[in-house]
């Protein structure tokens, strides 16, 4: 792909190291491009990674995370966008166990992923923890990813229920990183209704985004303390995404601020926004 200086999507991003007085773990990066030459389709990639991991492990793990992936998506030539992030988390999870190797401080150390690739109105998903994904239409919000923790897995086999996960002494046990000696298992569950299938969820990738769509990537620090009907309430009551995302952060700190926080907002231009008599994108795609 090409890189681009001007995204076709509004973006804002915020990251912070919340109020525990621990270091930033947590790392994130949106990337604009064109296909190609040929293609002059406009692509958004964006992804959180949150490290684990003592003496600053976490730190290097989530930045090889975010590095990685985002380099073998901006290197790649789009055509198969769901075995494209699968490789390249793959290639991030090698990077960091070999870079853990044979380190003592920096042992059993990983990093969780959650990945948005919009090419043009299609998103594609991919996902490995417990980092999520969110998409904001109207009034609405549903989460499309499903959490790799062990809190998950008891709630789907009816051990607890879902009041009882929030505040379970395992809240915190990921079944699945980056990092590890094994590659695991890549996430492309894309979760429109809580009904689907398993397959149905995978089935949706490629799931066209209309106007005024938005799409949030958080990492657990939010989502441990602000609520996803706040979430929405809060995104949808800010006049722009840079407030909504510092809103969200500082919601998060008020409430304890126990983990990093990082939040990472997309939103499809609403339509009065690309309408020929406005200046911006519509220009941009006209190449005026």
């Amino acid at each position: 792909m090409i890189r681009s200086t001007l995204p076709h999507l509004h973006v804002a991003a915020l990251s912070s190291a919340g109020m525990s007085g621990k270091n930033n773990e947590d790392r994130y990066a949106v990337s604009s491009f064109l296909v190609s030459k040929e293609d002059a389709r406009p692509s958004v990639f964006a992804m959180v990674a949150d490290g684990i991991g003592g003496h600053r492990a976490g730190e290097v793990a989530a930045e090889l995370a975010v590095n990685y992936i985002s380099m073998g998506v901006g290197e790649s030539n789009a055509k198969r966008p769901v075995k494209i992030l699968e490789t390249a988390i793959h290639d991030a999870s090698q990077a960091i166990a070999a870079h853990s190797a044979g380190k003592e401080d920096e042992e059993g150390m990983g990093a969780t992923c959650a990945c948005a690739w919009v090419i043009e109105n299609k998103l594609y998903t991919a996902y490995v923890g417990d980092s999520r994904i969110y998409l904001l239409r109207g009034k609405f919000i549903q989460r499309l990813t499903i959490d790799h923790t062990w809190v998950q897995e008891a709630y789907e086999k009816g051990i607890i229920t879902a009041e009882q996960m929030r505040d379970h002494p395992n809240v915190h046990v990921i079944r699945r990183h980056l990092g590890g000696i094994k590659l695991p298992e890549v996430d492309f569950r894309l979760r429109i209704d809580n009904e689907e299938t398993n397959e149905e969820s995978e089935n949706n990738q490629g799931f066209h985004l209309e106007p005024g769509d938005t799409i949030l990537l958080c990492s657990d620090g939010l989502t441990d303390l602000v609520w996803d009907d706040e979430i929405q309430k809060v995104v949808r009551s800010k006049r722009d995404l840079k407030s909504a995302a510092e809103t969200l952060v500082n919601l998060a700190n008020e409430r304890g601020g126990h983990d990093n926080i990082t939040a990472v907002l997309l939103a499809m231009p609403r339509l009065e926004e690309t309408s020929p008599n406005k200046h911006g994108l519509m220009d941009w795609l006209l190449g005026d």
